[in-house]
């Protein structure tokens, strides 16, 4: 479900209006989604969904009891109200309390297609065909998943805030594998502008990197030199985006922490050739205008030439650390630099070339050890030259130190995400040392 900003003021001032409580915050998020996966040339299956949901808030006292419903007529939405007062009036005092925020000024953020034919099941549809047409012509099976999607979210307070947005996304990701089973290729994009989606790009190269008759070898487990494509660099950024939280640095309990207390603001933890900036504004990954309880996102780098330049903060530990609210950040951009993945490739002695990853898990924040697997496409490099798919591994990496041996950047793309929160990053390929493989996986 789809509502207008008017909608939404409308809906939200009449729950204000009848609450009893000290203030009131409501939330209202939905939209219209549409998602169609497709193997071995033809459409598995299609859904169609339109949903809203509106969560109320009450504030008593320094308690805040909240409920969620998916109802918005008046009956339902009085007693979800009336609900919320009464869990809020059962709770103990909350000592990180935080007052709602009254109105804010935010940025616009190109996020929204006014044209929803790009993300009907049709368009969908004509998307995944290119993807088996390509998988025919190269001999390999195709599989994937194509959603398209609308979304908005209403946030307004009773002292006097009211936000709206608005975001679409459209995202193909394409498998392709060999007609033996023995090896895979993997491509995907992520857009909010349906125009911008290249499914002819995908689907040359998923099936260019399935097409392999040569038998994938094993390598041993131990540190190598890497070149990571796009999609494997922004998701290993993720993980360091997500761990720059301020309470935890000032608590002693991240990697962004001082050892004599305090973060580590100002400091150059990495290669200087990282930089990672977040803005509304930015062409190919622009984040929303509106943080977390409204607090605004603004563009700023939280990593500038190495070194920390920004952490992630609350309201409630801003307030009581005297410093600025900084929202988490659902986008990113990583800058890169002016080498070419051909020139990387030729500097290369013997290296992997690593497509991208999944099943990470976060094994120790102080150090940002980070494990997970590789997936959909490993190729060995020998002086200079790709001459052998790569059978999957597993890692184990302290991303401090690897995001401090970076050699070379290329250029930033926009990089595959699922759809689901607006989010989206943007990010280079990466060479870089001594990247640590723990063990072998026989997966393909």
């Amino acid at each position: 479900m789809l509502l207008s900003s008017d909608d939404a003021k409308a809906i939200s001032e009449k729950i204000i209006a009848r609450s009893s409580a000290d203030a009131c915050v409501v939330k209202i998020d939905g939209g219209e989604d549409n998602s169609l996966r497709f193997a071995r040339g033809g459409a598995t299956t299609n859904i169609t969904t339109s949903k809203a949901r509106l969560r109320i808030s009450s504030h008593i006292g320094g308690r805040v009891g909240a409920v969620t419903t998916t109802r918005l007529d008046d009956e339902a939405l009085d007693a979800a109200r009336a609900r919320s007062e009464e869990i809020a009036r059962m709770l103990p005092v909350d000592p990180d309390y935080v007052a709602p925020l009254g109105p804010q000024t935010y940025d616009a953020s190109a996020r929204y297609d006014e044209d929803a034919s790009g993300f009907r099941l049709d368009a969908l549809a004509a998307q995944a065909a290119r993807i088996i047409a390509e998988g025919a012509s190269k001999g390999v099976d195709t599989f994937g998943c194509a959603t398209g999607a609308r979304r908005f979210s209403a946030l307004a307070t009773s002292n006097g805030l009211f936000a709206f947005e608005r975001w679409s996304e459209i995202d193909l990701s394409a498998t392709a594998r060999n007609k033996t089973d023995t090896w895979s290729g993997w491509a995907g994009a992520h857009e909010f502008i349906s125009a911008r989606l290249d499914a002819e790009s995908i689907a040359q190269r998923a099936c260019a990197k399935a097409a392999q008759d040569a038998e994938p070898v094993d390598l041993e487990p131990g540190d190598y030199t890497v070149i990571l494509e796009p999609a494997a660099v922004a998701e290993l950024a993720f993980w360091v985006m997500s761990a720059m939280d301020a309470r935890a640095a000032d608590e002693g309990r991240s990697f962004y922490a001082r050892a004599g207390g305090g973060t580590k603001i100002g400091e150059k933890l990495f290669d200087e050739k990282l930089t990672i900036r977040v803005d509304p504004a930015d062409p190919l990954a622009p984040e929303g205008g509106v943080g977390w309880e409204g607090v605004p996102h603004r563009a700023r780098a939280f990593i500038d030439k190495g070194a920390v330049s920004a952490l992630y903060r609350s309201r409630a530990w801003a307030q009581k650390t005297d410093a600025e609210a900084v929202p988490f950040t659902a986008n990113f951009v990583v800058a890169g630099g002016d080498a070419s993945l051909d020139d990387m490739i030729r500097s290369v002695k013997r290296g992997v070339l690593v497509t991208r990853f999944w099943y990470e898990n976060m094994v120790d924040r102080k150090s940002l050890l980070l494990t997970g697997l590789t997936r959909d496409g490993n190729f060995l490099i020998e002086n200079g030259r790709v001459t052998a798919p790569v059978r999957n591994m597993r890692f184990n990496q302290r991303l401090g130190e690897l995001f401090g041996n970076i050699v070379a950047l290329g250029k930033t793309e926009r990089t595959w995400r699922a759809a689901g929160d607006g989010g989206a990053a943007a990010a280079p390929p990466m060479l870089a040392e001594k990247f640590h493989f723990s063990s072998k996986s026989s997966g393909v």
